[in-house]
């Protein structure tokens, strides 16, 4: 049986991976997610090459069983979606499938990227650009790097930027065009090799459906299931691999994701989706960021509460942030509370860590 390698990916390991010269790769050194995907331990299927871990967020590490096909279709399709194969600038954490695909994009262009090394800042990434040498090149972000990043004329040295990990804003979208850069919405995550909807459409072979109002994912980068849990990959993975996303596809045939089934605040007996209520307190102008989360509420079983960072110099009332949201939104959706920060917690993916802001 093949042996699973764990270690961090680099591009040698994964190129050795997907060819099968070399083991299988989970790419974490983490000791929570060890314990949880135990290397040591014979893999599901010879045809695995890599097992990539779930964040873990919100409970257990899991690990997606992703094949060599699964990850060429995905990078394949990358290729369709973003003009051809090219160079890549590392600006994400290999443990997450995001930056791992894109070592796996790299091996299969023939390409050697450039790592951004430290905290994502406007001075790291124009260096880190300026070593690109490749005739096209791209980088993979997440919405909280690139608002970081929008003035930076460096962002238009990218034939592509792809943006993904969370919802993005339509006001950071907005500025990204206004400022010329070509941004592409990615939706997807472990199970499905990562991004698998560009810009709200399927990539070649997938196929997205919401037949329950849940987000339903089927093709060939859609993985065999989860690592030492066939209990979880029977339910998940019985027909294509049913998300945890609540979603709809227009007749466009274009993917609409409203937010995860189980953030879904119910309060007062009225169930608020938090990414309707961040979409349109993203919208306010005086507000920079913003997650919503629901805590326990003796009066309401759960309250919704607004976790902003403001622009410079501006000030945000609950009363104003609530009749901001009452007027686009159904009243049950105004937050009960506001959280004022400097910044929001995030994870090591770039991910907003909703449990750090529970704290």
């Amino acid at each position: 049986m093949r042996p699973l390698l764990a270690a961090p990916a680099t591009l040698e390991r994964v190129a050795a991976a997907l060819d099968g010269s070399g083991p299988a790769l989970l790419p974490s050194t983490d000791p929570r997610v060890l314990s949880a995907l135990r290397p040591d331990e014979p893999l599901e299927s010879e045809e695995v090459a890599v097992v990539a871990p779930t964040s873990g967020s919100t409970g257990e590490p899991k690990g997606a069983l992703l094949t060599a096909a699964n990850l060429h279709a995905s990078a394949a399709g990358t290729a369709d979606r973003s003009g051809g194969h090219g160079q890549w600038l590392l600006a994400l954490p290999t443990t997450h499938v995001g930056g791992l695909q894109v070592l796996v994009r790299s091996v299969l262009a023939g390409t050697e990227p450039v790592e951004l090394t430290g905290p994502t800042t406007v001075e790291a990434f124009e260096a880190a650009t300026a070593r690109l040498t490749g005739a096209r090149r791209y980088v993979s972000l997440v919405p909280t790097q690139l608002r970081r990043l929008l003035g930076s004329p460096a962002l238009l040295a990218y034939d592509a930027v792809l943006l993904g990990g969370a919802a993005a804003p339509a006001d950071l979208l907005a500025r990204a065009l206004d400022a010329g850069v070509r941004v592409i919405t990615t939706y997807g995550m472990s199970e499905t090799s990562g991004g698998c909807v560009y810009d709200g459409l399927p990539l070649p072979g997938v196929v997205v459906d919401a037949p329950d109002g849940r987000v339903r994912i089927a093709g060939p980068v859609v993985a065999l299931g989860y690592r030492l849990r066939p209990d979880l990959t029977a339910t998940a993975f019985a027909d294509g691999f049913r998300t945890d996303d609540l979603g709809e596809v227009g007749p466009d045939g274009r993917l609409v994701v409203h937010g995860r089934a189980d953030d879904v605040v119910v309060t007062g007996g009225e169930k608020v989706a938090p990414a309707a209520v961040e979409a349109v307190l993203a919208r306010h102008p005086a507000v920079a960021e913003v997650a919503v989360i629901g805590v326990p509420d003796a009066e309401w079983g759960a309250r919704v509460v607004a976790v902003v960072v403001l622009r410079a110099g501006a000030v945000l009332t609950l009363e104003q942030a609530r009749a901001h949201v009452a007027a686009v939104l159904p009243r049950p959706a105004a937050p009960r509370e506001l959280r004022v920060v400097e910044a929001l917690p995030l994870l090591p993916s770039g991910k907003i860590d909703r449990m750090g802001l529970l704290r």
